[in-house]
Formats: C-alpha cells, sequence, structure tokens
C-alpha cells in the first residue's frame, strides 16, 4: 500500500479528535443531542484549521446508520463512505473551481431529489466566497427554505466577500486558529503513535512555523521526519526551517548590553554563514524583547521559572524607555527587509540602529535596577525629596557639589539667582550647534535656558511645559558633551522654572515665523499675485507658504 501522508491519515474522524475547536464542537454537540438541526451551516477560519473535517464529522453524525448523534459509530457504511469521499448522498463542491451560476443551478436541481441511501442530502461547499454574485443569487431562495432532506455546510476563510443576505440564512462558526500547544502536543501524539523518536523543542518549533494551522503543522512534520532520516531532532528541524536559535538571539542581547557592536556584527555574519532566516531572527529578536519587559513590568507575567531566571539579567540591564523602542526597531526592520539591498544588510541595519540608540552607559554593577512596574511605581513626591533620592550619573567623579537632576522636578529658581554661579555666559545656541547634538539631547538642550557653570555644575533651566524632555539618557549625554567640550568632569543640574530669556528654540520659531511672514508680504505685495485675487476673488493661503 502507498504511503499515506499524515495529514490525511490524522484527519480526525469524531468531535472528540478535534483539536482546539471546542466551542464549534460544544455547540454542534448540543445540538445533535437534541436534534435541534439548522439547515445551513457556516464554518470560517485560516487554512489547516479543520473547516472541511468538520463539515465530514458532521455528515456523519447525520448520517450515520446508528442514528443521528454527536458520536458516530465510524464503522458503519454511511461513515467509512463518507470519510472515502463516496458517499453517494454528500456532495463537496470546490467553489474556486465551480464558481458560476450554471454549476449552482445545476446543484440546486439535483437537491429536490430525495437522498439514495442516507436520512439527508449534505452539500459542502469549500471556499464559498469565490462564488459569483449571480451564483449567490441563485442559491438564496433554496438556501433560506430547502427541503427537509438537506443540509447545506459552507466553508470560507474570507467571510467578508460573502453576501449578508447569505450569512443571515446560515449558522455561522468562527473556527480559531489552533494554539501552539495544542499542536505540539497533537504531534506529539501522532509520533508516539508511529514509533518516531522526538525531541520536544522540535515540536515546539513546527508548532511555531504552522503558525496555528495544524495542516501545516503536519506537513511540516512529514518534511522534518523525511529530513532527520527517521527522527524528529531541534537541531534538524532548526536547520530544515532555517529558524535562529535562542542563542544567537540571546548573544546578540549580551552584546548590545556591553555596548559590543563588533559582538553584535558577529554573531549576524555567522547567521549569514549557515544560511539563517534574518526574517524569522528579527521575529524572534522581537519576541525575546516582549519577554524581557513583561520581566520588567510584570514578572508574575512570565510563568516559567527558567526563562524568567533568564531574563532577569536583561530586565535590570535596559532602560524600559530603550526595550520599548528596540522592540520597535526590531519589527519595524522586519517590515523594512524587503526593501533592503539584501536580508543580510536589512539586518545587519538593525542592529546598527538598537546600537546607535542604545543609551552610552550601561547600568553600573552596584545600580539599583532600573525597573518599572505600573503597581510599584513610587508616589510623587516633593521637590526637595525628589533632588535629594535622584542618583549622580556614573561618568561624573565623586565630588561635593549639588546632585545630579533626574527628570523630577527641583525648586523653582528666580532669574535672578543665576549670576550667584554664573562664571561665564557663552552663546548656548552657538554652544549647541557646536557641540553637534543629535535627538532627544539636542531637543532637550535647545528648549532649556543656560543659567551658568561655576564649580563644577553647569545649570540650565526648563520649563516644567517640556519636563518629558529630561530623561536620564538625554541628561547623561548632554552631561559628556559639556564635559568633552569644557576640559573637565561637571555635573549637570537643571531647574524647572519658566526661562527668564529666549531659549534657542524659541529663538528659532520666532526666527522662523519672521521668514514667513515676509514671505508673505512678499506675495501680497507681488502684482500678478494681487492681479490674480482680484480677478478670481480669490484668497491667499498662509498655511501653505514656505520662505525660500
Amino acid at each position: 500500500m502507498s504511503y499515506q501522508v499524515l495529514a490525511r491519515k490524522w484527519r480526525p474522524k469524531s468531535f472528540a479528535a478535534l483539536v482546539g475547536q471546542e466551542h464549534v464542537v460544544r455547540a454542534l454537540t448540543h445540538a445533535l443531542e437534541r436534534n435541534r438541526l439548522h439547515h445551513a451551516y457556516l464554518f470560517t477560519g485560516t487554512r489547516g484549521v479543520g473547516k472541511t473535517t468538520l463539515a465530514r464529522i458532521l455528515a456523519k453524525a447525520l448520517n450515520c446508520e446508528s442514528g443521528i448523534g454527536a458520536t458516530p459509530c465510524g464503522t458503519c457504511s454511511a461513515c467509512t463512505e463518507i470519510d472515502a469521499g463516496r458517499f453517494v448522498d454528500y456532495i463537496e463542491m470546490d467553489a474556486a473551481s465551480n464558481r458560476g451560476v450554471d454549476e449552482m443551478t445545476q446543484l440546486l436541481e439535483k437537491a429536490a431529489y430525495t437522498p439514495s441511501r442516507g436520512r439527508f442530502k449534505v452539500y459542502v461547499i469549500d471556499e464559498v466566497h469565490q462564488l459569483t454574485g449571480h451564483a449567490f443569487n441563485a442559491m438564496l431562495k433554496t438556501l433560506e427554505e430547502p427541503p427537509e432532506h438537506v443540509k447545506f455546510i459552507l466553508a470560507t476563510t474570507d467571510p467578508q466577500k460573502i453576501p449578508v443576505t447569505v450569512l443571515s440564512r446560515c449558522l455561522q462558526f468562527n473556527l480559531k486558529q489552533v494554539s501552539q500547544p495544542a499542536i505540539a502536543g497533537q504531534l506529539a501524539k501522532v509520533l508516539e503513535a508511529e514509533q518516531v523518536p522526538f525531541e520536544p523543542p522540535a515540536l515546539k518549533l513546527l508548532a511555531r512555523a504552522a503558525a496555528g494551522s495544524l495542516r501545516d503543522a503536519l506537513s511540516l512534520l512529514d518534511q522534518a521526519i523525511a529530513h532527520g532520516a527517521g527522527r524528529v531532532e531541534e537541531e534538524g528541524v532548526r536547520a530544515m526551517l532555517g529558524t535562529v536559535g535562542d542563542d544567537h538571539l540571546y548573544a546578540l542581547l549580551d552584546a548590545l548590553r556591553a555596548g559590543d557592536l563588533p559582538a553584535m556584527l558577529a554573531v549576524a555574519e555567522a547567521m549569514d554563514a549557515r544560511s539563517l532566516s534574518f526574517d524569522s531572527a528579527l521575529q524572534g529578536l522581537a519576541t525575546l524583547l516582549h519577554r524581557v519587559a513583561l520581566a520588567q513590568f510584570a514578572p508574575q507575567a512570565v510563568a516559567d521559572d527558567v526563562e524568567r531566571a533568564r531574563l532577569e539579567p536583561y530586565a535590570e540591564a535596559f532602560d524600559p524607555e530603550f526595550l520599548q523602542l528596540a522592540y520597535q526597531i526590531a519589527i519595524q526592520g522586519r517590515a523594512d527587509l524587503p526593501l533592503a539591498p539584501d536580508d543580510s544588510a536589512g539586518f545587519t541595519m538593525t542592529l546598527l540602529r538598537l546600537a546607535a540608540f542604545r543609551p552610552e552607559t550601561p547600568a553600573a554593577a552596584g545600580e539599583a535596577p532600573r525597573r518599572v512596574s505600573p503597581a510599584a511605581a513610587p508616589p510623587v513626591r516633593s521637590a526637595a525629596a525628589a533632588v535629594a533620592a535622584a542618583p549622580a550619573p556614573p561618568a561624573v567623579a565623586a565630588a561635593p557639589a549639588p546632585p545630579a537632576v533626574a527628570p523630577a522636578p527641583v525648586s523653582p529658581q528666580s532669574p535672578g539667582a543665576a549670576g550667584s554661579v554664573t562664571a561665564e555666559v557663552p552663546d548656548w545656541r552657538a554652544l549647541i550647534v557646536e557641540l553637534k547634538l543629535g535627538g532627544m539631547v539636542r531637543e532637550l538642550a535647545q528648549h532649556c535656558e543656560w543659567l551658568g557653570m561655576a564649580d563644577g555644575v553647569a545649570r540650565l533651566r526648563l520649563a516644567p511645559a517640556h519636563r518629558a524632555l529630561a530623561t536620564r539618557a538625554a541628561q547623561e549625554k548632554l552631561q559628556s558633551e559639556l564635559s568633552n567640550r569644557f576640559g573637565q568632569a561637571l555635573k549637570l543640574q537643571i531647574d524647572l522654572g519658566e526661562p527668564a530669556a529666549a531659549t534657542p528654540a524659541q529663538q528659532l520659531r520666532s526666527e522662523q515665523q519672521e521668514r514667513h511672514n515676509q514671505a508673505v508680504q512678499a506675495l501680497e505685495q507681488d502684482g500678478f499675485v494681487r492681479d490674480m485675487i482680484d480677478l478670481f476673488d480669490a484668497s491667499l493661503n498662509e498655511s501653505s507658504i514656505k520662505p525660500l
């Protein structure tokens, strides 16, 4: 006898054997037990979740020689012939190849005749959404009031394309994607019955690759058995799927935590040498970052103690803000992968982005963990308490000087108080340009007012409305740049308060507004423009004017 693929051999033949669709099985079982049978059913769901299988089981339950019930015998001629697809009163039609009104008319004409052997004629129309509009219209009347001996079972992967007039005549069941643990458990049962040695981690990889489709999982299992010469092992399945192991992903996080870009690129080169999928690598990296964020904000959500222990160092090392950014970089890098020159370049560029946006100063060995949990977040403190509790940036040498600022507010200070510590007031806007700051650091600097510098402390004033810009990473970067510029170790202190003079950001906005006003004035005085306004009773849209 020729070999039968696992997806066909292990197709469920009863409701009890169906995996992952308990909500549908419960409803159909109760209907069959109480003989409350609808004349038309609609099964929807993605490929490989059991739509056609469920239709066959329901057809057996309706036509089993032992009687209508939720547990067909599976041994009578009706059950065996339905399983084999040759029962005369069980008709399966593929709407993809029989989608016209002529085929539908011919089908409905035969429906008027009584069943030859069974209790009911069961019509299963697969991918029903591909029927033409005329075909749908032809079946409406029969679908609403069919003969007593006819049952319709419609199946589709795209219910949005089915007319509402058809939907309203059917009892609709939405089949869910099968969960990964359920798929892995079913694969284990199949392999045990087939007496094939396997490793449980390999089944998890197959379940993940199946993306909710049990049929796809069984097809991949067939391929894995052939690839492994009769064995299903993790390493072989990884090689077959081209997936990236956790070791590579954790190595990337280790290098990112240490700020070691060459090590990150070395991992990418090793993956390229093994022809691993960079798309799945970015998917796995995003999943791992998600798990780290869970361990950081809600450790109880990570049920596996071993996984939680492995994630703990990363949860303590990475800032919560950076984790959110890194997750976005990973998923955006995956979306951009088809646009990259090649997959390797796109993956490497994503790693460079992660390194570029990583805060320069990793968490120090003795520093408190950066974990932030909404449930455990500290209450809002007074200004004085916030200043006293703010830790000093690790790059600055310890000295008896005012503490480094944290994003929490400090005591407001009057404009005249700045002069007591001002040794030399530079052109703050020109200094920002000279420092060549970028990103959030530049935004923070441009919204600050320079107060002065004395005794190793550089003081700025920031309006309370812009306090969100004063993140720890931005302050540390600005402090480092000022220290390098003035050739001494400086501490950065930012006072919250309304600036006494215009900040560089305000100056820039004023200059832009002045240029815009000049451009508007020039256009208003232009003869041609004035003629057009007078001729067509037009008006000048000032918001669309951009100065050159």
